[in-house]
């Protein structure tokens, strides 16, 4: 039974396959247009080789578009459409790097961002921000407890021996 039931596909059509001689031919008319470019042989010899081809119904493309014959009021009337015209490609020599190029708001903001951020380090690691001031006197603040509290400790420990010297002192008086 079928993956889609008795059916079929729930696409509605019958699937088609290219055939191994399609294929082929399909091949060497790609191998001819290569080596034609190559050579440079005009587009008209091109779509001969095409036409020789079995239509399979995949090639659909511009280019095929801007190659087939003109009909009606095409022929006739030359027709811009922008929506028709596809983007050509400009080789890195034509593009012109004389001119400066125009930054967008979003660029210009960011590059000054940048300047403003390295223009306050600059000055911060001067000590002369608001900011730098006030990191500055909490340090200050901080050596100066830090200095008491060593001397404290200093002294604390001078009295310590010294206690302890006079009472070696009287200790060893009265084991005389």
């Amino acid at each position: 039974m079928p993956k889609g039931g008795k059916r079929g596909s729930h696409k509605g059509r019958m699937r088609t396959y290219t055939s191994p001689e399609e294929i082929d031919a399909q091949m060497k008319a790609e191998k001819e247009r290569k080596e034609q470019e190559a050579e440079g042989v005009e587009p008209a010899a091109l779509n001969e080789v095409a036409e020789k081809l079995p239509a399979s119904g995949s090639e659909d493309s511009d280019d095929d578009d801007s190659m087939r014959k003109r009909t009606g009021t095409e022929g006739m009337i030359e027709i811009e459409n922008p929506n028709r015209i596809s983007q050509k490609s400009k080789k890195v020599t034509q593009i012109e790097l004389d001119e400066p190029r125009q930054l967008s708001r979003r660029e210009r903001e960011e590059i000054e961002k940048q300047r403003a951020k390295e223009r306050y380090m600059k000055l911060h690691l001067a000590g002369k921000t608001d900011q730098a001031k006030a990191d500055l006197a909490r340090l200050a603040i901080i050596r100066k407890q830090r200095e008491d509290a060593a001397k404290k400790k200093d002294e604390e420990k001078k009295a310590k021996v010294a206690a302890s010297a006079a009472t070696r002192g009287i200790n060893s008086l009265t084991l005389k």
